[in-house]
Order: C-alpha cells, then structure tokens, then sequence
C-alpha cells in the first residue's frame, strides 16, 4: 500500500476513540503509509470538535493528503470536519461504504466509530479507504454540487 500522494495523512481521536486510534496508528506504520497524529494522546475527556477541526483544517488547506478521525460512534467528528470546505468526510462501518465514498464522493477523511467498529475491521475498512480512487466522470460533477 502506499500513501495516495506525497503529504501525510492525518489521524486524530477524541478520548472515546484513542485506542481505536492508536491501533490504526500501527496499520499505518505496517503500511508505511506517514502520517500525523494530530491528537489526542490518553483517554482524558476532551471535546471531539477541537480535534475534528484541527484535522479537516489540515485537509482543506492540502497540509494532508486526507484524514482519519476516530471517536465513540464516528457521528459528531463527521459532523465537525463537514463544516469546512473541500472536506467531505464520511463515518464508514464496513468497506463496502468505504470503497464507495471514495469512489463515488471523493471523501477525503474517514470517520470510524470505536464503540461500533472492532479493530480488525476498522483495519479493513482504512485500508479500502487508501486504496480506493475516485472515479470522477458523472461523479465529479456531483460532488462539485456538494459545495454550497
């Protein structure tokens, strides 16, 4: 597998999602795909938005090629990291979706449940999400529309 471009990908969680993360984290490096971990670093309560944020801030400036977020359900990081333009994120709880967001969205972040999505299959599912390209043609032109 190899990062789909030459930036980094960026990964973040919330408290509820930090181990989730933190077994990514060693996909990723099994991978050799690089990437930053934007936080948070222990399972100290924090608040998923500053993360969320900081990430799809990252993404939407092209600092990273795209994102990983991670918390209780995958639901509020998804809703935080929609707020900005050019961010399309999507919560994925199987590959199939994964494939199909990339291919037919170009969704560039990833969101992940801990609380719904086991490790293994989380590994799964990043991994259809890297390795899955977007199939512009009459998809581009909707995924344009997105954009308000």
């Amino acid at each position: 597998m190899s990062n789909p471009s030459q930036k980094p990908l960026a990964i973040a969680s919330d408290h509820a999602g930090f181990g989730l993360k933190e077994s990514l984290k060693q996909a990723l490096t099994r991978w050799g795909v690089a990437f930053e971990d934007l936080g948070t670093h222990s399972e100290a309560s924090i608040d998923y938005p500053d993360f969320a944020h900081a990430l799809a801030s990252g993404v939407a400036t092209g600092r990273y090629s795209r994102g990983v977020l991670v918390c209780g359900t995958g639901l509020g990081m998804c809703m935080a990291a929609n707020r900005h333009q050019g961010v399309r994120a999507a919560t994925c709880t199987e590959a199939f979706a994964a494939r199909m967001t990339r291919q037919h969205n170009d969704a560039n972040v990833l969101c992940l449940g801990s609380r719904i999505t086991g490790p293994g299959l989380a590994e799964e599912i990043l991994k259809t999400f890297l390795d899955t390209s977007f199939e512009g043609g009459r998809h581009a032109g909707r995924v344009t529309k997105i954009e308000v």
